[in-house]
C-alpha cells in the first residue's frame, strides 16, 4: 500500500513537471490585445509599444478596431477624416509579423452604427440601411429613452447591405494580410424590428443567426475565420448577465444555429461568469475577455487554465485563451498606459492588461 501511495505521487510529480514544460502556445493558445486602431499621428508610439510592451509579453493576437479609420479605395465616402493610409497599414502588419504576432481588423457590423447622438458612417452615407429610420437621432443622448436607442442597427435583409459591406472586409482583410476578421457583432438592441418591412414578424434569432452565417461564408470564400463577440448569443434575463452582456431581445437562441469554426470573444467585465464552458459545450471555440478589473482578469485566466487541464479531449481545444480589451482610444490608453495621464482608481484597462499578463506569465512557463 506504500509502494502505491509513492508510486502516485510521482506520477503526480511527472505529471506537473510535464505540464510546466509545455510550450505556452498549448497551454494558452491565444494570448490578445483587443484596442482602436491608432490614428496617424500615434502610430509611431503605437508600433514602439507592440515592439516594448506586447512582444515581450508573448501577446500572439492583436484586434485592432479600425471601423473607417481606414483610406477605403472600394467607399472612400465612408473613410474617417483623419485615417490610416494603406502604407501605414503596412507597418502594422510588418511589425506584427515580425513578433508572431496575429492582426485582426475589426469592422462593427450589423450593431454599433451609431454611437450617443452621433450616426456612424455607413448610416450616415447609406441612410436606406437603417433597420430603425423612424427613431431619430437625438440633440443631446439620454439613457433610458423612450425609443429604446441603444445603437442603431443595419437592415440585415436589406438588398444593398452586403455588397457594400462585403466591399469593407475584404479591402481590409487585403491591407492586413488577415486569416481572421472581426465583425462586432455585439450589443444588437434592434433586430427584427416590427416596423421593418424586411424583418418584421420574423424571428430575432435567425436574424442574427443569418447575419453571422452571411459574413463567415464570404470570409471562407478567401480562407478566413470570422470573430465576433458573444454577448447576444447569451440569455441575459434567466441568467441575470443583464441586456449587455447578454440577450434581452431573443438572439440568444442563434447559437444553436451559427457555424461552429466561428471565434466567440467572450467579454464579462463585471463579474467573472464563467460562459465560455457554456460556449465550449455547444461547440464553438471561445476566448475570455475582461477589460479594467484586475481581479476578474486573474480570476478569468486562472478559469481558461482550469478548463483546458479538466475539458475531456474534444472540448479542451474550444478554450483558446484571452485577450485583453480596451475601450478608449489608442492614443487614450498609451497616455494612461505611459503615465501622462493620471488614474486614482486602480480599475484602469492598464492595470487589467498589466495584472492579466503578470498572472499568465506566474502560471505558464
Amino acid at each position: 500500500m506504500k509502494r502505491l501511495f509513492l508510486w502516485m505521487i510521482l506520477v503526480l510529480a511527472v505529471a506537473k513537471t510535464q505540464a510546466q514544460q509545455m510550450p505556452l502556445d498549448t497551454l494558452l493558445p491565444v494570448r490578445g490585445f483587443c484596442i482602436a486602431a491608432p490614428l496617424p499621428n500615434r502610430l509611431d508610439e503605437f508600433i514602439r509599444f507592440i515592439d516594448t510592451e506586447l512582444a515581450p509579453r508573448k501577446v500572439n493576437t492583436l484586434v485592432l478596431r479600425v471601423d473607417y479609420n481606414y483610406q477605403f479605395k472600394t467607399h472612400p465616402e465612408l473613410r474617417d477624416s483623419v485615417a490610416l493610409s494603406k502604407a501605414e497599414v503596412r507597418r502594422l502588419v510588418q511589425t506584427c509579423r515580425k513578433h508572431q504576432i496575429t492582426l485582426i481588423p475589426q469592422v462593427n457590423l450589423l450593431g454599433h452604427q451609431s454611437w450617443a447622438n452621433k450616426t456612424g458612417n455607413l448610416l450616415e452615407k447609406y441612410p436606406q440601411l437603417d433597420e430603425t429610420p423612424w427613431v431619430k437621432m437625438p440633440a443631446k443622448y439620454e439613457w433610458p429613452n423612450s425609443d429604446g436607442l441603444y445603437c442603431k442597427s443595419y437592415c440585415p435583409l436589406h438588398p444593398e447591405v452586403h455588397s457594400i459591406v462585403f466591399d469593407l472586409m475584404d479591402e481590409i482583410c487585403d491591407a492586413f494580410e488577415a486569416s481572421a476578421f472581426h465583425a462586432g457583432l455585439d450589443e444588437v438592441f434592434y433586430i427584427g424590428e416590427a416596423r421593418c418591412p424586411r424583418c418584421g414578424g420574423r424571428d430575432p434569432a435567425e436574424l442574427y443567426a443569418g447575419e453571422v452565417r452571411t459574413l463567415r461564408d464570404h470570409l471562407a470564400q478567401k480562407n478566413r475565420k470570422l470573430w465576433m463577440w458573444g454577448d447576444r448569443l447569451l440569455e441575459g434575463k434567466v441568467t441575470g448577465m443583464g441586456m449587455w452582456e447578454a440577450s434581452f431581445n431573443q438572439t440568444h437562441r442563434a447559437i444553436d444555429l451559427i457555424p461552429k469554426d466561428v471565434m466567440i470573444c467572450d467579454w464579462h467585465y463585471e463579474r467573472p461568469d464563467q460562459t465560455p464552458v457554456y460556449f465550449a459545450m455547444k461547440g464553438l471555440s471561445v476566448v475570455t475577455c475582461p477589460w479594467r478589473k484586475p481581479k476578474n482578469a486573474v480570476a478569468q485566466v486562472q478559469d481558461m487554465l482550469r478548463f483546458r487541464r479538466s475539458a475531456t479531449r474534444p472540448m479542451k481545444e474550444l478554450y483558446q485563451g484571452m485577450m485583453q480589451t480596451v475601450w478608449s482610444d489608442a492614443g487614450s490608453f498609451l497616455d494612461e498606459f505611459y503615465g501622462r495621464k493620471k488614474s486614482t482608481s486602480e480599475e484602469t484597462p492598464t492595470h487589467c492588461f498589466q495584472d492579466l499578463y503578470s498572472e499568465i506569465t506566474r502560471l505558464t512557463p
